[in-house]
């Protein structure tokens, strides 16, 4: 089972690359876990996809329609998604007719050092990948709140409660990809 993941932030140090660090390190065993850095793709405009995708945003298709299904990490900012997610979801829902992202399972984590975690990024994105035809696992959710606590200076995931969620809600996932299979 191979799974595409990334994270709604360019952000070097991002709790959110983080966290998709942290799940291919636990993923559940016949899970690959690739993660793709958004870094080097352009706004959407569509001037710029009458000429053809720039090469980044080509990888970026390719590597969807590789994949079994999507995690993806965002991260709220403003109360909403990131400018980055939602481009990502742009130009991955481009040409319509062929739609890379279309009838791709979904998963959604978040992390912010909030207290409501990335509850209102992932509403957003839920509605934003609906329209596009990704269906996204509802339960269980995982919103990783206070995350500068639980996230070494390394990067890493110290928090045991949080490893211990995060390896569940991947099994969860395991189980939601294949039911589309």
């Amino acid at each position: 089972m191979n799974i595409l993941a990334f994270a709604g932030s360019l952000r070097k140090g991002s709790y959110n690359k983080s966290l998709l660090r942290a799940a291919r390190d636990l993923a559940p065993d016949g899970m690959n876990i690739e993660l793709f850095d958004l870094e080097g793709i352009p706004l959407f405009n569509a001037d710029t996809e009458k000429k053809g995708d720039p090469k980044r945003v080509a990888e970026f298709k390719k590597a969807i329609i590789e994949a079994n299904g999507l995690l993806i990490a965002s991260p709220e900012y403003n109360h909403g998604m990131s400018g980055v997610t939602k481009n990502a979801i742009d130009w991955s829902s481009r040409p319509p007719k062929e739609m890379p992202i279309s009838g791709k399972p979904v998963g959604i984590l978040g992390a912010s050092p909030g207290t409501t975690g990335t509850a209102r990024s992932q509403d957003q994105l839920r509605q934003s990948l609906k329209s596009v035809n990704a269906p996204c696992m509802t339960k269980p959710e995982f919103l990783l709140s206070r995350a500068h606590e639980k996230f070494g200076s390394d990067g890493t995931l110290t928090d045991e409660k949080t490893r211990e969620f995060l390896k569940k809600y991947l099994d969860s996932f395991a189980g939601w990809i294949k039911t589309f299979q």
